[in-house]
Parts: C-alpha cells; structure tokens; sequence
C-alpha cells in the first residue's frame, strides 16, 4: 500500500452516472479517497452512510469524498441511490486504480480466498500528495478518524 508522503497516483474513473472523474483535476482540494469491498454490502452500507451522515462535517473540512469499490458503473449507481449518498462514488470495475495504490489483494473468508479491494482510506493534500494513509478501517469507526486526522491536517 502506498504510503503517507508520497505522490497520489493520478486516475480518471467513472463515476456512479458514467462521468469520468480525474484526480489531477482537484487539486488544491483535499480529497478523501477511500476504497471499499462491494456495493451494498453491510460493512460498505455503515460506511458509505456514515459518510452521508456527516457530509457537513467534511463540507465544513472543505474536503472532496470519493469512493472507489471494483463494481460497475451499474451497480455503483445502484448503491448510490438506494442509500441516498451524497458524495461521490466511482467504478474500479477491472481494479487498476486498487491496484496502484496497493489495496488490491488476497482476501480470505469461510476458507475460501479470494482477490479484492481491502478497506483503506487516504487524505491527498491539495498538492496530490498523500498526507494521511489508513491501511485498514473499520466502518463504524471510520469517520471519526478520518475527521479527527483532517482536524490535525488543518492545524498543523
């Protein structure tokens, strides 16, 4: 997994209307990318909604949030309405931008291995540079540390 200090790899991707979203394109923002497993599952719904539910706390951050899971543009969208989300999420469906940034990997559940996104979080600074990396994150815990680290970003 790439790490805090080093430059964000740049990416365009789809997002959850087919809109290509580049990362280049916001700098100068703050961007809070983080990478989940699949749409619509529990730990992916606590999370995304969590997200939902403080939008103010990271609009008052003057953050942008992306979500970045391997499903397809389809099932992106899917999710997105179904939970009423109000950032954006993007479709990673053959998982080059995971794999870039090290959160593509072998997983493992009911004895059966798999290959997919691992819950990670990065805070990239206005210059696209990772300020902050969260290797694993736990969905009902996720905002209150990724908030918290934006807080010490901003008084540093």
């Amino acid at each position: 997994m790439i790490e805090a200090g080093t430059q964000a790899p740049d990416f365009t991707l789809p997002d959850q209307d087919g809109n290509d979203v580049t990362l280049s394109e916001l700098r100068g923002t703050t961007v809070v990318l983080y990478f989940y497993p699949k749409a619509d599952t529990p730990g992916c719904t606590t999370q995304a909604c969590g997200i939902r539910d403080h939008h103010n706390d990271y609009a008052d951050a003057g953050v942008t949030v992306l979500g970045v899971s391997p499903d397809s543009v389809k099932d992106v969208k899917k999710f997105w309405d179904k939970q009423g989300l109000n950032f954006t999420l993007l479709a990673d469906a053959d998982h080059a931008v995971a794999e870039q940034y090290g959160v593509w990997a072998e997983k493992s559940m009911y004895g059966r291995t798999y290959w997919g996104n691992l819950r990670a979080t990065f805070i990239i600074d206005g210059d696209g540079k990772i300020a902050r990396a969260f290797p694993k994150v736990s969905p009902k815990t996720h905002d209150d540390v990724v908030l918290e680290a934006l807080k010490e970003l901003a008084a540093a």
